[in-house]
């Protein structure tokens, strides 16, 4: 669990939750859930991703239990983050789109008897990630799965590098699909969307939907 550090960009005197780092006005704390998926995730944090009130990846972490997280380093890994994915009971992927010059280890998702699948995903922007990917010497033995993407990013809250790109969550929530685990992608996305609507609404100063489709689902569920 990463402590909020002082945000000093734009936005820095706004009076935030300590928790989902909204706007307080806007907290989504209320519809946070913790969903008990087959599949795992852990999150693999650029430092500097932790503090920003824009970070997708907490939102993984909201929803979805057992969701780990480790401080991204390009020499000195943690010894936790080694330790976990040389677990023998688990099914480790790094998620990240195909390329040039690891195309041996790019593979689709095939279920394994007695392993549970954990998927690791990247958390920066895309350039972080891409340098993340190429200098983690100690990840290059893991095999390397892209997500099956079918829609374009509804996430505006920073610019893509390029079309179609996916920012954490919906990468996350696409992986449940790909495990078959439709439940957990739609807690995930009706979160996810229920973030992008209470950030635009802070940061353009409109009144919240207390009636979305997102709310009404998650308030179902906290109510069955």
């Amino acid at each position: 669990m990463h402590l909020p550090k002082p945000f000093v960009a734009r936005g820095s005197r706004v009076l935030r939750c300590r928790s989902c780092l909204l706007a307080a006005h806007v907290c989504i704390c209320d519809f946070k859930t913790s969903y008990q998926s087959a599949a795992q995730f852990f999150l693999l944090m650029h430092h500097n991703e932790g503090f920003k009130p824009t970070n997708t990846g907490r939102l993984i972490e909201d929803c979805i239990a057992d969701t780990r997280s480790f401080e991204w380093s390009r020499t000195e890994p943690s010894d936790a983050l080694i330790s976990a994915i040389t677990d023998e009971s688990i099914d480790p992927y790094i998620v990240f789109p195909e390329g040039e010059g690891y195309e041996g280890r790019m593979v689709e998702y095939v279920p394994k008897a007695g392993k549970r699948p954990v998927f690791i995903l990247l958390d920066g922007t895309w350039r972080q990630a891409r340098r993340m990917f190429r200098l983690s010497r100690y990840l290059d033995h893991l095999p390397v799965i892209q997500p099956n993407v079918v829609v374009s990013s509804s996430y505006h809250l920073r610019k893509a590098a390029v079309d179609g790109q996916l920012c954490t969550a919906e990468v996350a929530a696409l992986m449940l699909r790909q495990v078959e685990d439709n439940v957990g992608a739609n807690i995930l996305s009706a979160y996810y969307s229920i973030f992008n609507d209470h950030y635009k609404a802070a940061r353009l100063s409109r009144p919240l939907d207390d009636q979305s489709a997102a709310k009404l689902f998650l308030r179902g569920l906290a109510s069955d």
